[in-house]
């Protein structure tokens, strides 16, 4: 019942903003017009790339920035009034953002609204034993490439005087998404036994087809349920029976969990380290390498290979 109280409250604050903004821009008293296109975006892995695909035709604004679980995030007045003034917004959608569905519905009649994790195929999405779907595709860099060249076709329709611009500012990204394709190449050189990714909840699912590797996260696709101790015991037994070297925390997710399998884990007498920490729900710090889609990406690659690489036995 709160939930749900808390779901309508943010949906009627919507549509009051809405109206309020209307009658500013009846009193003449909206935002300055200019040629700059506002987007909004929920997440960094949306916002940063079209931030650069846009270049000076577009003004990014993103709502979740490091460290900020979208599976839990609630909006604020401030990123209500953001969104209403926007001229394009763009979200994961297939469930990431659970808090605010409600809120995008209500304005995709006023604003155009775009859920990326929408534009992608059924048949290209991953689903956990109980049937839902796995919001986090920017970890297939094939699927993610899709949905930001969605996206672009979004500001095309919007701006079509740009068109090529945003075209051209597309296939130069798309090039640099190569050299990272190229790059994840050595992770196949990770030897089978231990191409086993643990994490803190299961957000690796697309990045473990893409790399062929098996993923295991403590927590199920969203962040929003309890870990138990069976949880715990189950990813020791795995460890035991994989002799998996390391596993690793996420940037957006407290790591008392991880540490407790990794404690866990040695008092049976198992050599497991901690990898280091990975980006997954969100991004780094804006203006650092991991404050990009891919520098985020890149770091992930890195962390995982170090971490695992071992020799053959």
């Amino acid at each position: 019942m709160k939930v749900l109280m808390k779901k309508l409250w943010v949906v009627a604050l919507f549509v009051l903003v809405l109206v309020f903004a209307g009658c500013n821009s009846e009193n003449g008293t909206s935002q300055a017009s200019d040629e700059t296109i506002h987007v909004v975006t929920t997440i960094a892995q949306i916002g940063e790339p079209l931030s650069i695909i846009g270049g000076d035709r577009v003004d990014v604004k993103s709502l979740m920035g490091p460290s900020v679980d979208p599976h839990l995030y609630n909006p604020t007045q401030s990123d209500i009034t953001t969104i209403a003034e926007a001229d394009l917004v763009f979200y994961n959608g297939l469930d990431l953002e659970a808090n605010m569905v409600e809120m995008f519905e209500e304005m995709s009649s006023t604003v155009p609204v775009l859920a990326l994790g929408e534009t992608i195929p059924e048949q290209s999405l991953l689903h956990d034993e109980e049937g839902a779907v796995d919001p986090h595709i920017w970890f297939d860099l094939d699927l993610w490439q899709k949905a930001l060249e969605a996206a672009i076709e979004a500001l095309k329709e919007y701006a079509p005087e740009d068109a090529d611009y945003f075209e051209d500012n597309k296939q130069n990204y798309i090039k640099e998404l190569d050299k990272v394709r190229q790059e994840s190449e050595k992770l196949a050189e990770i030897p089978d036994a231990k191409r086993i990714l643990i994490t803190a909840h299961d957000a690796f699912g697309y990045f473990g087809k893409m790399h062929h590797m098996e993923v295991i996260g403590l927590q199920g696709l969203s962040t929003d349920g309890e870990i138990g101790v069976s949880d715990i015991n189950e990813t020791i037994e795995i460890i035991k029976e994989y002799q998996v070297p390391a596993i690793f925390v996420e940037s957006s997710i407290n790591e008392s969990s991880i540490r407790a399998v990794i404690e866990g884990a040695k008092s049976n007498g198992l050599a497991v380290e901690l990898g280091g920490e990975l980006f997954s729900d969100a991004m780094g710090e804006p203006g650092s390498e991991e404050g990009t889609y891919i520098g985020m990406y890149r770091h992930n690659i890195n962390t995982i290979y170090e971490a695992l690489i071992t020799e053959e036995e």
